[in-house]
């Protein structure tokens, strides 16, 4: 009997061993995908120009997996490699803290988590088993490590002048990737305001108030209710603003963005998403919040995924540029993948000269490109303060 027992523990052992060392890379093999997808033919003036731009992505959710961010990988769509062949300058890294089972854009309610057994299968400190709050903590972290381990490629940004300091250093040649820690959805406030100042001390400049369902801040496009800001949520925005946080509507309700685009003293973003001028999806952004960000001196990051844009192709990601710079200017619209977020592509950070081609496809001049491959995004990452 002894002999049996002890047989069932390894055994049990070595299923607990084969699920933590196989289950992560697994799980995110299935979500994070780049597919086969028709790509723009890349001419000489895309091949020329590609290399003199400045890239850079407001929107990347890397650091939820468990993969070194120094190394080339297998599986995703980002890591520090592939950023370096794309010429990518600076990626905002966003923090992940809680996503609903059974996700969808059209209504999800708060009370499940699928994040916490991915934070036990990753072995993560058991703090962050049960707090969102150190969640994000942990995140700010893994990203240290990997600065702290690239040997000076890889460099943690928190300010305008560091912002601008990066930018000479790579014009004067030196090989360095810049890297910026943003929130998608400040339910890692766990409904306490003064938890904003440990996230802002921890290194993060930008956040979104709601993600998949609403929240103690904000109602969610996805949420069960979408209504708007809660009392909360207008103290965060307001402290957010005092602080220098770039506040990112992107998830956010209809009315919450509404709120937020009224109350805004400060350049607003919408960091990830599409236009629902050429995709009718719920999440996407009208004429009117387009016009709304733009009067706040924000930007509107375009993705690269289906309920983005319609599409995978480039082409499809140069529609909606093209859209929102018609219709309120060159200099409100910025890159905004959504890489690593449990998103399907149809190519990965280091094929971006396949955006600079279709926006080449689209008619934009080399300075339009510049603009809104990075350009506009940097001019306003370098007046933090």
């Amino acid at each position: 009997m002894r002999k049996i027992v002890y047989g069932l523990l390894a055994l049990l052992i070595l299923a607990v061993g084969a699920f933590l060392i196989f289950a992560p890379g697994i799980v995110e093999g299935g979500m994070n995908k780049v597919v086969a997808t028709p790509l723009p033919t890349v001419g000489e003036r895309a091949k020329a120009l590609h290399p003199r731009l400045a890239i850079a992505d407001m929107h990347a959710d890397t650091l939820l997996w468990r993969r070194s961010l120094l190394d080339p990988a297998t599986r995703g769509q980002v890591d520090l490699p592939r950023l370096e062949a794309g010429n990518v300058a600076l990626q905002i890294f966003s923090s992940v803290t809680k996503t609903p089972k059974g996700q969808n854009y059209d209504s999800n309610g708060a009370d499940t988590d699928n994040i916490t057994l991915l934070t036990v299968a990753q072995l993560q400190p058991p703090r962050t088993w049960n707090s969102l709050l150190q969640r994000s903590l942990w995140h700010a972290e893994k990203l240290g490590r990997a600065e702290a381990g690239s040997e000076g490629r890889l460099r943690i940004v928190r300010r305008g002048i560091d912002v601008r300091r990066l930018l000479a250093d790579r014009a004067a040649g030196r090989k360095v990737t810049g890297a910026l820690l943003s929130i998608e959805g400040l339910q890692n406030l766990e409904g306490r305001l003064g938890n904003l100042g440990r996230l802002h001390a921890a290194g993060f400049r930008m956040a979104g108030l709601a993600h998949f369902y609403d929240n103690e801040v904000a109602g969610s496009m996805h949420g069960v209710r979408k209504g708007g800001l809660t009392p909360l949520g207008r103290q965060v925005v307001r402290e957010m603003e005092r602080r220098g946080m770039i506040v990112d509507i992107a998830h956010s309700s209809h009315a919450a963005v509404a709120e937020i685009l009224a109350m805004a003293k400060r350049p607003v973003v919408s960091s990830h998403g599409g236009v629902q001028a050429t995709c009718q999806v719920n999440r996407n952004l009208t004429d009117a919040e387009i016009r709304g960000v733009a009067r706040t001196g924000g930007l509107v990051g375009i993705g690269y995924w289906d309920a983005a844009v319609c599409d995978l192709r480039p082409a499809a990601i140069a529609a909606a540029i093209a859209h929102v710079r018609d219709l309120v200017g060159v200099d409100h619209v910025a890159l905004g993948s959504d890489f690593d977020g449990a998103v399907t592509t149809g190519f990965d950070t280091a094929g971006l000269i396949n955006v600079t081609q279709a926006l080449v496809d689209r008619g934009f001049t080399d300075a339009e490109i510049a603009k809104v491959m990075g350009g506009n995004l940097l001019r306003l990452l370098a007046g933090l303060p």
